[in-house]
């Protein structure tokens, strides 16, 4: 890849350093310690065309002279900074220039869409990028393997392919060819900053941003931590990233409430309410400073600065034909089970309705198949074998796993299985941006407030629904494809938003409602991080009459 170097020079005692910008050093006279990832990139370097330099003297002479005189008629400061600084360089749709690509192990490109200069496009639109310290993002990647110590997956492989992991190769008459991969569901923090950096209203001039985005890996970070480690070290790196972040020049415009992160676990994992050594994950979103922040993860919580956006799945579309490829291929199905369930049953927890479910699918013979995630059973990580049971499905059962979401629910999306809900926690609360508001236009819904009280004989009330209705709600399950998948980074468009750009569409929408606040000279910390303990109650959202249509 090629490198670039900012020099810092005195131009009254070191001309002769300026040559060099223009007859650059070698790859050998960087720092041992270099990384790609860490160093900027600005003007390019070369190689020496001869190993005679003697024969260069009446070329040096005269270009000495000629830059001199460059630098009186047009000056010389902004060619250099005042000290040496690593830049995280980004393609700015601001500047004429492209910027070259970056990699990361092939994962981090840089290729923009649109290279041109600013267009009304981007106007309300602009991202600026902070270029975190190395140890709050690449540091993970390149210690992988410390962040599953104490279990037995390996995460490392996921990281490969921009964050989706090993591309699928056998695709049994399955999949589409090329665009799965075994993508880890923890990954989010990972696809997201390497499709942020191909979006195509980056700027690198922050006073044009309407958002800044922080790409601290918090949920890998973290997952170093969580078992045999005391709160101190689980904390470390959250006071760390907001004390490196509150002394930059962005965070004073809004106290940081334009400022947001992403993370590929549940928020939950970083609201720990206490300082008890036994309680579960970080406190990073109740450090005061933090609280200015917007946070979207896989699951929200009860925090408004908290979003849903949903799970990575497996399926990463190079191209809206290969979308429309696929929702053809999903109505087109002709499907052998009137329901079925992809998980494990979870008995440490009492008021789980798993088990209920699991038995109801085994009593109702071939109308239910129950693909069992149990360890030694099914690798349902492999979604070939999830999508053969998905795509032969009319309903496809969403219980709460081990919080109330579950990414199983978008791979029935995926596969055109009208998903059925129990606890409004799942779907309805969290991802407002991706998801109909009518609820009713696109799932079944069974509500379960104890499950002591269990009363629903699943197979009987799916059976209720009339076929049309069923067939209006499966059409608008694989009309909502395009909106939950991440695409290929360079894949993506006006019209065609996939699960990313109408997270980043939702993130501006509500930094400029609070912008509008404080234009109106209303504090914009007013509600922005209020708990909202209404959210996940049954209340708001009421059973279905499947009779009415």
């Amino acid at each position: 890849m090629v490198t670039h170097t900012i020099i810092s020079v005195n131009f009254s005692t070191n001309l002769y350093t300026f040559f060099f910008l223009f007859y650059p050093l070698p790859n050998l006279m960087r720092p041992k310690n270099y990384s790609q990832m860490e160093k900027p990139i600005s003007i390019a370097t070369g190689k020496f065309r001869s190993n005679n330099n003697h024969n260069n003297v009446w070329f040096i002479v005269p270009l000495f002279f000629l830059l001199c005189f460059v630098l009186l008629c047009f000056g010389y400061s902004a060619l250099f900074t005042d000290t040496e600084e690593t830049v995280f360089s980004i393609p700015d749709v601001t500047q004429n220039s492209i910027s070259p690509e970056f990699t990361k192990d092939d994962n981090f490109s840089r290729l923009p869409d649109d290279p041109s200069p600013v267009s009304s496009s981007c106007s309300g639109r602009y991202i600026y990028v902070h270029n975190l310290p190395y140890r709050f993002n690449f540091e993970l990647l390149d210690n992988c393997y410390l962040i599953t110590r104490g279990t037995e997956k390996d995460i490392c492989p996921y990281i490969e392919n921009y964050g989706f992991g090993p591309v699928i190769k056998s695709y049994e008459d399955v999949l589409l060819k090329q665009s799965w991969s075994t993508t880890n569901q923890f990954m989010l923090e990972v696809i997201f900053h390497n499709k942020m950096m191909n979006y195509r209203c980056l700027t690198n001039d922050s006073s044009l941003a309407s958002a800044v985005f922080v790409p601290f890996y918090a949920g890998l970070d973290m997952s170093r931590y969580l078992w045999g480690f005391n709160i101190s070290v689980r904390d470390s790196s959250s006071h760390e990233l907001m004390n490196w972040l509150v002394v930059q020049k962005e965070w004073g415009r809004m106290s940081g409430r334009d400022h947001f992160l992403v993370s590929g676990r549940i928020a939950w994992d970083f609201r720990r309410q206490t300082e008890n050594e036994s309680d579960w994950g970080s406190k990073l979103r109740f450090l005061p400073e933090s609280r200015n922040m917007s946070m979207l993860s896989i699951e929200s919580s009860s925090w408004k600065n908290d979003y849903a956006i949903p799970y990575p799945t497996c399926f990463h579309p190079r191209s809206v034909d290969e979308v429309s490829q696929w929702q053809e291929l999903m109505r087109s199905r002709k499907r052998e089970y009137l329901f079925s369930f992809a998980g494990a049953p979870r008995p440490e927890y009492k008021d789980s309705v798993r088990g209920k479910i699991i038995d109801e699918c085994l009593e109702s013979g071939d109308q239910c198949y129950l693909l069992d995630c149990n360890y030694g059973k099914t690798n349902c990580d492999n979604p070939v074998n999830v999508m053969k049971v998905f795509r032969n499905s009319v309903f496809c059962l969403q219980p709460p796993g081990d919080s109330y979401t579950r990414r199983s629910m978008f791979d029935s999306i995926l596969a055109g299985c009208i998903p059925v809900f129990f606890h409004p926690g799942t779907a309805y609360a969290q991802y407002k941006w991706h998801l109909p508001k009518n609820h009713t236009c696109y799932s079944v819904y069974l509500p379960v407030r104890d499950v002591k009280e269990w009363n629903i004989k699943i197979k009987e009330r799916l059976n209720e629904i009339p076929e049309e209705r069923v067939v209006s709600l499966r059409e608008e399950v694989i009309k909502l494809i395009p909106r939950v998948v991440y695409a290929d980074p360079k894949y993506g468009s006006e019209g065609n938003e996939d699960a990313f750009e109408l997270a980043v569409k939702g993130m501006l929408e509500r930094i400029e409602e609070v912008r509008e606040m404080m234009r109106q000279g209303k504090d914009g910390s007013d509600g922005f991080d209020d708990s909202d303990d209404y959210k996940y109650t049954f209340s708001p959202y009421e059973p279905q009459n499947f009779g009415i249509n």
